[in-house]
């Protein structure tokens, strides 16, 4: 299941966004308001939004400047969240979120709609930075 939220432009550099964007403190600003968990662990964090069971996302990798990709650390539910940022101009920045996930018809025909408004929400934050 491949998802994506729409491309949006940030006040901030390429450089400063995934600057950013690797500091994985920094999601919580990017969770949506129902999100009652937020906890860094290392180079991973766990959250909690209100009716959903609690994720640990792990950096998985970061791609200079053009993306920082998470991932689950459950095998049960395979998948990651990739920052893409492209550069539009000296001071500003567009970026993408994009979440693959390898989940049967059933699972992901139940989870689609609630991932993919997740996706958008951290996208609209992004662009409030």
């Amino acid at each position: 299941m491949n998802l994506e939220s729409n491309k949006i432009s940030v006040k901030k550099s390429q450089k400063e966004l995934f600057e950013f964007l690797t500091k994985l403190e920094n999601y919580e600003q990017l969770m949506p308001e129902n999100i009652q968990k937020f906890e860094v662990d290392g180079e991973s964090f766990i959250f909690g939004l209100k009716g959903m069971p609690e994720i640990r996302l792990v950096l998985k990798e970061k791609v200079e400047f053009d993306k920082v990709i998470l991932g689950a650390a459950s095998s049960k539910l395979p998948f990651t969240l990739t920052a893409n940022i492209i550069e539009s101009s000296e001071d500003t920045a567009d970026a993408q979120m994009l979440f693959e996930g390898d989940f049967n018809p059933m699972m992901a025909m139940m989870i689609k709609s609630p991932l993919q408004k997740f996706i958008d929400t951290l996208s609209q934050n992004i662009s409030k930075l």
